[in-house]
């Protein structure tokens, strides 16, 4: 039996359930936590990301950390595209800068496959970078400043 705490909504999803794991998920990513993050995974969850290929949460939370080092001021919008039992797919666009200050947006898509406690054994991102100006951002955001 595992000792994993359940990550609501479970599978099998429905149209407003899935809607919720989107949203969860999306908030989670933006807040840029990668120990915050690497808890919605399973210990063995298996990723492709762009090229890269990896399991289980300890390179999960590596590979995030390396990722919200290089992609600054980094803002995440996920939407629902499909889903079905216990598999979401989402499309999403997100805009970063680099530490010289050019700008980019992030287009792809994410096919997810979750267990019976909500947590993501599978993750397949596929993801495009195009450079923009930063007069041309569609997200502006500031992260609360900690008091």
């Amino acid at each position: 039996m595992s000792t994993e705490q359940a990550r609501p909504p479970l599978p099998p999803f429905t149209l407003e359930s899935a809607k919720e794991k989107v949203q969860k998920a999306e908030d989670a990513w933006n807040s840029c936590d990668p120990d915050r993050v690497a808890l919605a995974y399973t210990e063995d969850s298996v990723w492709r990301n762009r090229a890269d290929f990896f399991s289980g949460r300890p390179m999960i939370r590596e590979f995030l950390k390396r990722k919200w080092a290089k992609e600054l001021d980094y803002r995440l919008k996920k939407e629902l595209w499909a889903f079905t039992g216990n598999r979401i797919s989402v499309r999403f666009e997100y805009e970063w800068h680099d530490d010289a200050g050019f700008w980019f947006r992030s287009h792809g898509n994410e096919q997810w496959q979750f267990d019976e406690l909500g947590l993501m054994q599978r993750r397949e991102a596929s993801i495009n970078d195009v450079p923009i100006k930063e007069v041309d951002r569609k997200f502006h955001w500031s992260r609360p400043v900690a008091v």
